[in-house]
């Protein structure tokens, strides 16, 4: 189960690069709410959910340039003599994976809200 960070800190900035944080490993900005969702007013929900469907619509594009380092990756595994390069290239491989799974979780339930919402 993945949980959107809420930042109970005080004296943020009441604007929408609060509302998301950069994940460095999934290369993408995620819910970073400041409090809870029912505590925003319906205007603030609806610019949250704006600009989240603008990063949402990125994942598959990230999620593509991911698939081609593991193309690669397995290219040049295929051509590897080096047992200790095969498993640092085999390690590599698992953990662009990794962030894929990650990435199609979030775009995934992340629909579900959505379609939620427009109902």
């Amino acid at each position: 189960m993945i949980k959107i960070k809420i930042n109970k800190r005080k004296g943020w900035e009441n604007n929408m690069s609060a509302h998301f944080i950069y994940d460095e490993r999934l290369g993408i900005r995620l819910p970073h709410l400041q409090k809870e969702w029912d505590m925003y007013t319906k205007e603030e929900q609806a610019e949250i959910l704006l600009e989240w469907e603008t990063i949402r619509g990125k994942i598959p594009d990230r999620i593509i340039e991911l698939e081609q380092q593991i193309n690669e990756k397995q290219r040049q595994l295929g051509e590897e003599n080096d047992f200790n390069r095969s498993c640092m290239l085999n390690f590599e491989i698992a953990a662009l994976a990794s962030i894929i799974n990650d990435l199609w979780i979030w775009y995934r339930m992340n629909q579900t809200v959505t379609n939620r919402i427009h109902q």
